[in-house]
């Protein structure tokens, strides 16, 4: 190979890696900020955080007992498992009418994780490995590697909270979609990162 040829080789290479580690670092920014990415008005995802919950059932049924998680944080299969097992739902009864049961599940199923145009929701189906069919979101690889900073006893040890599955006591915006590190204030103890 002659020397023209190597260096435009090294320098093609060089440029290609710089860029791609630079859009990688402005998607990350963007994330953690909730704000949309783009590149010259190029944007991967036209949505960032995950989409909000719509569906008034839903809202009834599950948001009486705790968040009315939005479909974007699982995958389809995990939402099926989920739906399965409702006469034994994380220790309790939450079985539903026939009607109310298909209804939810289809919902759940159409805006699934796999299905989003969400940012958020694709990092959550790239963290997770297709073989696995998780039926908490704080299994997901993603939601583990967001948290693995915060002391246990900020949240699970910390009687305002309780546990990780509490999203909305922390992500001030969790019901907009927004899961933000800029609007996380931990009860009892604050804005996050202060």
């Amino acid at each position: 190979m002659n020397k023209f040829i190597l260096s435009t080789t090294l320098i093609t290479t060089t440029l290609l890696i710089t860029a791609l580690v630079f859009v990688n670092s402005e998607q990350a920014w963007s994330d953690e900020h909730n704000e949309e990415w783009s590149l010259f008005g190029l944007s991967s995802l036209k949505y960032t955080g995950v989409a909000p919950v719509k569906n008034a059932s839903y809202k009834d049924e599950c948001g009486s007992c705790h968040m009315a998680y939005p479909p974007g944080l699982l995958p389809q299969d995990s939402w099926k498992k989920v739906m399965r097992n409702l006469e034994n739902h994380f220790g309790d009864n939450a079985e539903l009418e026939t009607s109310t049961h298909q209804e939810l599940l289809s919902y759940l199923t159409d805006n699934a994780a796999d299905h989003s145009e969400y940012r958020r929701s694709q990092k959550i189906m790239r963290s997770l490995n297709s073989n696995e069919t998780v039926d908490r979101i704080t299994k997901t690889p993603y939601f583990i590697r967001k948290h693995d900073e915060i002391p246990k006893r900020l949240v699970v040890d910390n009687p305002k909270v309780g546990s990780f599955s509490q999203c909305n006591l922390c992500h001030l915006n969790a019901q907009k979609g927004s899961f933000s590190e800029d609007e996380v204030s931990i009860p009892g103890v604050g804005y996050w990162g202060e």
